[in-house]
Formats: structure tokens, C-alpha cells, sequence
């Protein structure tokens, strides 16, 4: 079979079949290249969505529920409707080791406060914060550090500003790491800033430590919300109904009341949109493949005609000795070289397409479709198919032509 592939004949006839009628064999091939090229350039993008929405969930931790005290709505145990439900520390720490499958639990306090540095100032959002919380949600610091422990033990007077508060309290290319602002009229030191990242659902904020908060705000152990973050084989939708149900029974709230907690499942939102990143990948495969299936059944109706076309040539072979398995061998490998000439312009048109969706849309901040591409497994399989599926459509018209006698073929005018 090694000797045939490289005989000057085998494609000498191949080129002279496909050069008889170069029109119809060009049309024939176009639904074979239009396949390949819609399964590598809508598999591309789709790549270039998932990449996208992982930057854009990229430094928070996806397996995660936000859990908020609002007020009750059903009477329970003598306390009537409307009673406010405040959480505690003691809560995030009951919850941390009674429920199944947590691998953080972040108290959290947030507040308001005029913040000075000399001339300079404006009211921002404070928030108290443990060393944990830049594990849940990655701060991207442009200088400096985060809150750590000694931080927290020793209730510095420290702060970590978003990039545009640090831009509204210092002048231009100013260093204000080591400098204080004032906070409530007390001065905080800067120890950090951090860039806003593309999903903060508290703003930009400054951040100072969890014992400091209270100091200030005379919060004693009173929370304002929780961030749960789950273990990744862990349910979240499981964890966020488990730390309800055990909130509402601390708390003394009927468990049937649903707006004594609000909550934002962020990985819940998450697995929508992954679902509907696999679903759209599987209709590509569909819709590449279906419409691969459909070009290379052309390239067999091409090659039928051609048979019949060449019958006389095919008795005249059979009757100089050319058995039917050479026959066939001819046909079948004409059918695998129409496709897979067809497949490789797909492959490189659909290679272009990306790199221009590249240029247009995956550029830049806002990018909507990042680093466009597919893999390397997926060109490998998308040529594997068309060697199959070329081999397969040519056995059709390679039958066909062994199934008609010598004697008969050389008859045909």
C-alpha cells in the first residue's frame, strides 16, 4: 500500500480525473472546506468566550455564595414579623465547622467614612477585612501588600486603597505607600494598591483590618454579611440551603421563611454559564460535522459520475489485469485526497477567520472573545474524520465501478 501512494501513476490519475471537470470538482469540494472551516472557527470562538468569562471570574473564587441578613417575614418563638437579623462571628464560626464540604467562611463589615489627606478628600466605603478574604476574591495589587495576620492581632492602622480612591487622595504619580490618610480623624498608614478587577461587587473600597473595623465602629463581634466558598466537589446551591437552615435555627427564625436571608449564588450563575459554554460547543461539533458529512457525500456523487464516466477505461484495466481491490484502492484514494485538500483550506481559511476575530475582539480590556484558538487535538481529530469519512464515501463509487464486468465496461460507448 506504501509502494502504491508513492507510485507517479496512482496520482497522475488522480490529478487527471480531478482535471477533467475542474469546475464540478471545485464546487464538490466547497462543502467539505465550509464544514471544517465552520467546526474550527465556531469551536475557536467559543474557546474565546470561555476564556473571556474566566478572566472576567478569574480572581474570585467561583465556588461561592453570598449569604445577607435582611429582616423576617413570619412570626417564630414570640418574636414578631419584622424583626432585623443581625449575624455575628459566632455564626460564621458555627457555620465553618458544622457544615459539610466549606472551605471558607469571610465575615464581612462595610461602612462609609469622609477620608482625608491634606487638602485632598472624599467619602468612600470601608471594609473590615481578614488575610482569608484576598483567597475568595484575588486583589491584583499594583504596590504593596494586603491585610495579614499581624494585622489583624495587633489592630493596625492600615489600609489597602482601590487604584481610583488612591488617584482622588494623592497627586499625580505620587508614592503613597508608608503615608497616612485620616479615616473617621484617625490616620491609617497605606500599605497597598490594588487595581479594580472585572467583578467586584462591593466597589472600589478601602480595606483595612477586620479588628480594626470594630475598634472604629464599636461593632463588637456583629458582621454584615458572609462569603461561604465551597471545596470543588461540593455542591454550593447544597451549602448555600445547609447555612440558611443552621443561621435561621441560631438565630430563632422559622425555617420556612425565605426573606430573613438574601443570597447570591455566584456559582450557581457560574454553572449557567458553562452549561451554555458546553451546549454551544456541542452544536458546533454538531453543525461542523453534519455539514462535513454532507460535503463529503458530494465528493461521493462526484466521484459516482466520474465512474461512470471512466467505465470504459475501468474494463479496459480490468481486462489488462488490474484486479478489483486495485480498482478500488484508486477510487477510495481519490475520495481521501478531495477531502483532505478540502479539510486543509478549512483548516487554514478557519485559522484565519480566528486570528482576525483575534484582532477585532480580543484586544484590550473589554475584549469579548479571548486568545480565539483551538487545539491542536481538534485539528488532529478534524483530519481523522476526513480520512474516515473520505475512505467510507469513496467505497461507494469504488463498488460500483468492480460490480461491472469487463466485458460489459468495454461495450460502453
Amino acid at each position: 500500500m506504501i509502494k502504491f501512494l508513492f507510485d507517479r501513476d496512482t496520482w497522475q490519475e488522480v490529478y487527471d480525473s480531478m482535471s477533467k471537470n475542474k469546475l464540478r470538482t471545485g464546487i464538490t469540494m466547497v462543502g467539505v472546506w465550509w464544514g471544517i472551516l465552520l467546526l474550527i472557527a465556531l469551536l475557536g470562538a467559543a474557546k474565546g468566550m470561555e476564556n473571556s468569562f474566566n478572566r472576567l471570574f478569574g480572581d474570585f473564587a467561583t465556588n461561592s455564595v453570598f449569604i445577607i441578613p435582611s429582616v423576617t417575614s413570619e412570626p417564630f418563638k414570640g418574636f414578631q414579623e419584622g424583626k432585623r437579623v443581625q449575624l455575628t462571628l459566632s455564626d460564621a464560626k458555627k457555620i465553618q465547622e458544622n457544615i459539610e464540604g466549606i472551605e471558607f467562611v469571610v465575615p464581612k463589615n462595610q461602612n462609609s467614612a469622609q477620608v482625608v489627606n491634606g487638602f485632598l478628600s472624599g467619602n468612600f466605603s470601608i471594609s473590615g477585612d481578614l488575610p482569608v478574604s484576598n483567597e475568595v476574591q484575588r486583589k491584583q495589587l499594583s504596590k504593596g501588600r494586603f491585610i495579614n495576620q499581624n494585622d489583624i492581632n495587633l489592630k493596625r492602622k492600615v489600609a489597602v486603597l482601590a487604584k481610583d480612591i488612591y488617584k482622588q487622595l494623592f497627586e499625580k504619580d505620587e508614592d503613597p505607600i508608608g503615608k497616612y490618610v485620616q479615616i473617621n480623624n484617625i490616620n491609617f498608614k497605606i500599605i497597598g494598591i490594588y487595581e479594580p478587577g472585572n467583578i467586584d461587587f462591593s466597589g472600589d473600597v478601602i480595606h483595612i483590618p477586620f479588628s480594626s473595623f470594630q475598634q472604629i465602629y464599636n461593632t463588637g463581634d456583629k458582621i454584615g454579611f458572609l462569603m461561604i466558598t465551597g471545596k470543588p466537589e461540593f455542591n454550593i446551591s447544597q451549602i448555600e440551603q445547609d447555612a440558611k437552615l443552621l443561621l435561621k435555627n441560631l438565630n430563632k427564625i422559622n425555617p420556612n421563611d425565605k426573606q430573613a436571608f438574601r443570597s447570591f449564588n455566584l456559582g450557581k450563575q457560574f454553572a449557567k454559564v458553562t452549561g451554555f459554554l458546553k451546549g454551544m460547543q456541542f452544536l458546533t461539533w454538531f453543525v461542523g460535522i453534519a455539514t462535513l458529512i454532507a460535503g463529503v457525500f458530494a465528493i461521493g456523487n462526484i466521484l459516482l459520475i466520474t465512474v461512470k464516466e471512466r467505465t470504459k477505461e475501468i474494463g479496459v484495466r480490468r481486462a489488462l489485469g488490474a484486479t478489483p481491490f486495485e480498482i478500488k484502492r484508486q477510487i477510495v484514494v481519490e475520495a481521501v485526497f478531495l477531502t483532505m485538500i478540502a479539510g486543509l483550506l478549512g483548516i487554514i481559511s478557519g485559522g484565519w477567520i480566528l486570528i482576525a476575530i483575534d484582532h477585532f475582539w480580543g484586544q484590550g480590556d473589554d475584549a469579548t472573545l479571548i486568545n480565539a484558538s483551538v487545539s491542536i487535538a481538534v485539528v488532529f481529530i478534524a483530519l481523522v474524520l476526513l480520512v474516515v469519512f473520505g475512505t467510507l464515501i469513496g467505497l461507494i463509487p469504488a463498488f460500483k465501478a468492480t460490480s461491472v464486468k469487463p466485458i460489459e465496461a468495454l461495450r460502453e460507448e
